[in-house]
């Protein structure tokens, strides 16, 4: 396959993939004893050799586009061998074979092929809930004198799986996952809303990975006082609260994958210049914020394209709509359109003037679509009135409303809450302010002095002569307060 790996191919794969049932919907038990409402059943891909080809493309460009290194390539026992033996074939990759359980006579092997110790093997998975397939093959290829430091999966599960892998030293790399599955099929009217909003929520509390303590193959713990109920958590264990919203979870995630707090805030007239800022600063940036109607040449097929570029880059698309209307209002402004923002956008955010309405008409929306919601609760604008008593309304706003709401907009940290996000705008390295009215605070000022999550910055990096190297220092700024602050903070 040539090109990105873009939101058409796998949105494409996943219908595919319903149509010849191995997306089962029902009460199913899973390897590891646990029921579950949602069965990848990928056994059935080999006879669909069509499909067999466009999954395998798709591996391998992930492959390709990680970068990774290896010396061969196994498949586990025994949907993914299929998979591997076509990749290998293909692109004359050397291949090993690991046995389930060794023969009686012959060499007695349970690694067939030919390798060195030494050698690093990339595994091949076809679905991944726990991680324990594949680190049941990577053991077998360990004693073996194989390495293994990656491992490439068609679908993951979201339920630890590359937690647990990770607290192993092995990198897992999905191509699709749950909660991208459930959306395409939602949105492509294959399942109903409460099939989505029962599958996520099974996915959210069943978590199949918990760091343990003192094993030095387990996943570090995280550093806290003992009794400090308001101690820092990482952004990694607050990923893994119970009650944190899955979208809030995924941009954790994100955040710690890229070591970025920074979103970009791309304010430009131009769907082109958007589109190359998405495309080259998308590396460096967990978010990106869109203000979509100063556009001057919107379409449908940019909306397509940045999520595209969404996906191929690893990051969220916010647009700052500052919605702040009725609920039936706001709904339709969401909805529909000409900007369909609740279609593209992983995240909106609301001023909360209108009331609780205002987050229930988004929420009738976005809620079923997996989307999440930020309060505004302060602003950056030299005279405010979002402030004091308005603040704190808006947090028990949040605090009511956590299964849309992940968090707010705001000058620093206003809720001891872990489960939300703290985004903070006008940031620049230098303090100051504009003719306009626009208050400027560091990186470090915001994230380790103020306690906030993200950083969201715009003309610090668009005015910048080079764009590229600007939004690097803003990355490694943020990343650097913040690793000091969690580092004080288990003292």
């Amino acid at each position: 396959m040539e090109g990105n790996m873009d939101n058409v191919s796998i949105d494409s794969l996943i219908l595919k993939l319903h149509d010849v049932n191995a997306v089962k919907f029902g009460d199913y038990k899973l390897k590891s004893g646990m029921m579950t409402p949602i069965y990848i059943d990928l056994r059935v891909l080999v006879s669909h050799p069509a499909l067999m080809n466009q999954v395998s493309s798709l591996i391998y460009h992930r492959v390709q586009e990680q970068g990774l290194q290896f010396d061969s390539v196994c498949g586990v026992p025994y949907t993914a061998m299929p998979l591997a033996t076509i990749i290998c074939s293909r692109h004359e990759l050397p291949m090993l074979i690991r046995r389930k359980e060794a023969k009686d006579y012959g060499t007695r092997r349970m690694v067939e092929g030919l390798f060195q110790e030494g050698d690093i093997c990339l595994i091949i998975e076809d679905t991944v809930t726990s991680g324990t397939s594949i680190l049941e093959t990577a053991e077998v290829l360990y004693k073996e004198g194989l390495k293994v430091t990656d491992a490439v999966v068609l679908m993951d599960r979201e339920q630890g799986g590359v937690e647990m892998l990770a607290s192993q030293g092995i990198r897992l790399h999905p191509i699709i996952s749950m909660f991208k599955l459930i959306n395409v099929l939602l949105a492509g009217e294959r399942i109903h809303a409460e099939t989505a909003h029962k599958v996520r929520k099974f996915i959210t509390e069943n978590n199949t990975f918990s760091p343990k303590v003192g094993n030095g193959n387990s996943a570090p713990e995280t550093k806290k006082p003992c009794g400090d109920p308001n101690a820092e958590l990482s952004y990694a264990a607050r990923a893994k609260l119970p009650g944190v919203h899955p979208l809030a979870s995924k941009l954790l995630r994100i955040m710690v994958e890229k070591e970025s707090n920074l979103c970009l805030s791309a304010d430009v007239t131009s769907s082109e210049e958007l589109l190359q800022l998405a495309d080259s600063l998308g590396p460096q940036i967990c978010m990106l914020k869109t203000h979509v109607d100063i556009l001057t040449d919107y379409t449908a097929a940019f909306s397509q394209s940045l999520q595209a570029l969404a996906e191929k880059h690893n990051f969220l698309i916010f647009e700052d709509r500052k919605f702040a209307d009725i609920g039936n209002t706001v709904r339709d402004q969401y909805e529909g359109g000409l900007y369909q923002i609740s279609s593209w956008s992983h995240i909106v955010n609301a001023h909360a003037v209108p009331g609780p309405s205002v987050v229930k008409g988004l929420s009738s929306v976005g809620k079923p679509l997996g989307r999440g919601c930020l309060l505004i609760a302060q602003m950056s604008s030299q005279g405010s009135l979002a402030t004091g008593a308005y603040t704190k309304t808006v947090v028990k706003m949040a605090e009511d409303e956590m299964d849309f709401v992940i968090g707010f907009i705001c000058g620093s940290k206003i809720s001891t809450r872990p489960e939300f996000i703290h985004m903070t705008p006008g940031v620049q390295m230098q303090a100051g302010g504009d003719v306009l009215g626009q208050q400027y605070t560091t990186p470090e000022e915001v994230i380790y002095s103020r306690g906030s999550d993200v950083i969201i910055v715009g003309r610090g990096i668009l005015k910048a002569p080079d764009r590229l190297k600007a939004a690097e220092a803003y990355r490694m700024s943020g990343w650097k307060a913040y690793t000091k602050r969690l580092g004080e903070s288990s003292q």
